[in-house]
């Protein structure tokens, strides 16, 4: 069956493969864009495809994303917001703030299931230690420090969302497409288990957040998500 979904951070190269991984799966895609021009014509022109226009700000623009016309209700939001590969992430927690005020609209409008991108800066209890993870936490929280306190601050926000099912798609370093790439593993932060390790490639995660989309299993949790 065709789902309606919410496609926040459509225009990088993560999010344009939740997009593509909507589409080949034959669901409808509502786009939630500040700079629509980003993305390509293929996708724009598609007929399954509807862009508004906005930033996480604007809650207007975030109402509107809830009800344009073309598709009833909105069955999930999917995110692949993230601190940029280039540049300086600003202070003040934008994308938790964005998040708590989709979260806030989306439920005036009776949705609750949200799947959103997140890294290893946000932990889990059932997390071991890894030597590998504590030294890209460690990194990011010395040479990027707004972005890590902004991850963190999305684990706090959905913690406490008592009424939203969310998932936390707890990232590595991800990467283009691969040839000859498996399947991604889904768990928590373990090594030695053999599975677990520190990459994924973009179109692996596009993978997982569909297949949670479709079938649920991690309700209220933050898998890691990685190629195994």
């Amino acid at each position: 069956m065709a789902l309606n979904i919410l496609v926040l951070g459509g225009t990088g190269p993560t999010g344009l493969a939740l997009i593509n991984e909507s589409i080949t799966r034959k669901h409808h895609v509502i786009i939630f864009a500040r700079s629509p021009q980003k993305i390509p014509q293929e996708i724009s022109s598609h007929p399954s495809v509807v862009i508004v226009t906005g930033s996480l700000e604007d809650e207007e623009a975030i109402e509107r994303a809830f009800t344009d016309p073309t598709y009833i209700k909105i069955d999930a939001v999917i995110s692949a917001l993230g601190p940029p590969v280039m540049g300086i992430h600003p202070s003040g927690h934008p994308i938790a703030k964005g998040y708590a005020r989709v979260a806030r609209i989306g439920k005036e409008y009776g949705v609750s299931r949200f799947i959103v991108l997140g890294t290893a800066s946000i932990t889990d209890e059932l997390d071991h230690f890894d030597a590998r993870f504590k030294a890209l936490v460690l990194g990011v929280q010395t040479f990027a420090p707004h972005a890590y306190e902004d991850m963190v601050q999305i684990g706090k926000l959905f913690n406490i969302l008592n009424d939203t099912d969310w998932t936390i798609a707890r990232v590595p370093v991800l990467i283009q497409h691969k040839e000859n790439e498996g399947p991604y593993h889904a768990g928590y932060i373990y090594i030695g288990d053999g599975h677990t390790t520190t990459w994924l490639s973009r179109p692996r995660f596009a993978n997982f957040v569909l297949d949670e989309v479709e079938t649920p299993k991690w309700i209220r949790k933050r898998p890691l998500i990685s190629m195994s």
